[in-house]
């Protein structure tokens, strides 16, 4: 992805946001359940961090590793390629304030290009996949959902190849990669690249009320 932290690549997403529906189906949350969350891996976790710290409802995010075993959840082997992690990100929401399916709209229209398998710009490699970790039934049903209606809609003029898995464990990555692009905003790359998707994110309307009862997963 990159060496001494300068070939990290993670081109934005050239999507028109206008042109993708809400989520048909949502998960409903009791009024008292509290944070929730949810892990998506699109590429370079720099980026995909960056535009959720951006998206109202969102109160933190942290990078890290999912779909490997905890001994080898750490930058110099997931860069191999061959531990069957992907760089991800684990999103704490407000159900309050954003439901999943608007995340799961950002994660599509902002956040990177699903329609390039194992891949996102330059970078290559499964560690690079496009999937969504999903942590029980519902968050599968409505993801899938999504990704059905995304297609019938033909917003991408290529079909999603966004992987669905189940999320077994979620591992921090290391200190210097978390808050990347808040913490380093001149960095030429992040310049060059994570601030256009950052400038879209802030861009990315807020969910108009989350106070209805959400429909109920498709069965």
């Amino acid at each position: 992805m990159f060496s001494a932290l300068s070939g990290l690549a993670c081109s934005p997403s050239s999507a028109d946001v206008s042109k993708f529906p809400d989520p048909a189906i949502n998960l409903t949350v009791p009024a008292n359940a509290g944070p929730q969350k949810l892990v998506l891996a699109g590429g370079c976790f720099w980026c995909t961090e960056g535009v959720f710290e951006n998206i109202t409802g969102v109160t933190d995010v942290e990078s890290g590793y999912a779909g490997g075993t905890k001994e080898t959840a750490n930058y110099e082997a997931v860069s191999g390629g061959d531990t069957g992690h992907a760089e991800v990100i684990q999103i704490t929401y407000d159900p309050t304030k954003v439901t999943y399916g608007h995340l799961l709209k950002a994660f599509f229209s902002v956040a990177h290009d699903p329609t390039t398998l194992n891949r996102q710009g330059p970078d290559s490699g499964t560690q690079y996949r496009s999937a969504i970790f999903y942590a029980n039934d519902e968050q599968k049903k409505v993801a899938a959902a999504y990704i059905k209606q995304l297609d019938d809609a033909k917003v991408y003029n290529s079909p999603i190849v966004t992987k669905l898995e189940p999320l077994t464990a979620f591992y921090p990555a290391e200190l210097y990669h978390q808050d990347f692009v808040r913490l380093n905003p001149n960095h030429p790359y992040i310049v060059q690249q994570a601030l256009k998707k950052v400038a879209k994110a802030k861009q990315f309307p807020a969910e108009p009320s989350t106070t209805a009862p959400a429909t109920q997963p498709a069965k």
